[in-house]
């Protein structure tokens, strides 16, 4: 078989690109600023906002049952089509114009602010399973690491600065009714930053996925759900994939609560100052970004699978210890003196935690580069896409039902239960095999 040449430079620049784009939404919106705005000012059942956070769980969950429904099936089609930038750029323009359209939600308007979050994120999860669909054509196996890692540490930057531009720029720092003149301003800065920064992506990145003649008596539907069928029932083969997508099923569920809830637990639970808030958010997004880029480079080295599994114990660790923050805060200032308060704690643990935030998905994403024929990227990122949001729903309604019961600070060690499955699930897979039995189904 052909060894698969390195795209250019250009080339990956532009590929990674769309990271750093689609980072404004996932940052601005579900991370830091509109997760907060929604049950702060939109909802606004304060002080404890368990009804907020439990629609905002709801919102998200209906998002990702909807694409996991329909990711795989669009990634054959693209396969089969040839089509992945129009895919994308259709995805692109979705999430971009439903950000946008969350200027008119004013508070009280929860149904429609509701609305555009599922259409929004629906978009960027499309857009997400649909980029990823590009990696195995971009370099050899050995490299997918590296690009990998590379892009996902880009897209830290593009959060870091579109949420720089909200905050400082808009005036979007101050979560009050006084505020939302400025708040309201959130959705479109967003969508506009995703638009202008993508546009690399489709000027330099190649659609190399060359289409097919529909067969007599068939439709682009009925192509979709055969090779869907073939590719489940083909599925013994692809067993180290499978493996894996079941560990990072429990992973994402995991970081699904906290890319949702930990600003959320920041301004509900710590009860942070905005300085702090604006600290955790930049320092996060360096240690994320250098995270993505050390695992990326270790995982090419080293192995991808011990890689996957050195987050997940990170993340163990991390989340355990940001649930004990109180305790450990006194424990801390009666040891060496100190007069440490807890959300200074809080913010120490949360940027030891950004070193997992993005190597964790950049991981998994180049396993299941490696574990993907070239002609079934678009499907096994398409089921990659369905493992993910089919774990949100799991993770976020799992934390929203439990929050409303014990209260958003005990719910959080959900998270530590899920990494550890993570990582006794991954065990189990064989990766030189995995690769092997991409390798055999290459011409499929």
């Amino acid at each position: 078989m052909k060894q698969i040449q390195r795209a250019s430079r250009k080339e990956l620049f532009g590929w990674a690109m769309f990271d750093f784009a689609n980072s404004s939404y996932t940052t601005v919106i579900i991370t830091v600023v509109f997760c907060v705005i929604f049950p702060r000012i939109i909802v606004g059942d304060g002080p404890e906002f368990r009804l907020g956070n439990l629609l905002w769980s709801t919102s998200l969950s209906i998002s990702y049952l909807l694409v996991l429904l329909s990711a795989p099936f669009f990634g054959a089609i693209m396969d089969y089509t040839g089509s992945k930038k129009k895919f994308l750029l259709a995805s692109c323009l979705l999430t971009a114009l439903a950000t946008a359209a969350l200027y008119f939600v004013h508070p009280g308007y929860i149904f429609l602010g509701m609305l555009l979050i599922i259409v929004s994120n629906i978009g960027f999860s499309y857009s997400e399973a649909f980029i990823s669909s590009f990696l195995p054509s971009l370099g050899p196996p050995e490299d997918l690491g590296k690009i990998s890692g590379y892009a996902w540490g880009l897209g830290y930057f593009g959060g870091l600065m579109s949420t720089a531009i909200v905050i400082f720029g808009v005036g979007a720092g101050v979560y009050t009714l006084d505020n939302f003149s400025n708040l309201r301003w959130v959705g479109p800065v967003t969508g506009l930053f995703f638009l202008v920064a993508a546009i690399p992506t489709f000027l330099w990145v190649k659609e190399r996925t060359s289409p097919r003649a529909l067969p007599p008596g068939e439709n682009y539907f009925s192509i979709g759900l055969q090779r869907l069928r073939k590719t489940f029932r083909d599925v013994r083969d692809y067993k180290d994939l499978m493996v894996l997508l079941a560990s990072f099923f429990f992973a994402y569920a995991g970081l699904s609560i906290v890319i949702s809830f930990a600003f959320i637990y920041g301004d509900q639970v710590i009860r942070w100052t905005g300085t702090t808030q604006i600290l955790m958010f930049v320092i996060t997004q360096f240690t994320a970004a250098g995270g993505a880029f050390l695992f990326g480079i270790l995982q090419d080295k080293w192995k991808a699978k011990q890689t996957f599994i050195l987050t997940l114990i990170l993340w163990v660790v991390t989340v355990s210890m940001i649930y004990g923050v109180s305790p450990i805060t006194t424990f801390l200032n009666d040891l060496a003196g100190l007069s440490l308060k807890e959300e200074h704690v809080f913010l120490i643990v949360g940027s030891i935690a950004g070193l997992g935030l993005g190597s964790t998905q950049s991981a998994c994403r180049a396993m299941v580069g490696l574990f993907s024929p070239n002609t079934k990227a678009g499907e096994f990122f398409g089921l990659w896409s369905f493992t993910s949001r089919l774990s949100a729903i799991v993770g976020l309604m799992g934390l929203g039902l439990l929050q409303t019961i014990l209260g958003l600070q005990k719910a959080i060690l959900m998270c530590s239960v899920f990494f550890f499955a993570a990582i006794v699930v991954v065990l189990f897979v064989n990766e030189e095999r995995g690769k092997a039995a991409a390798l055999r189904h290459a011409g499929d």
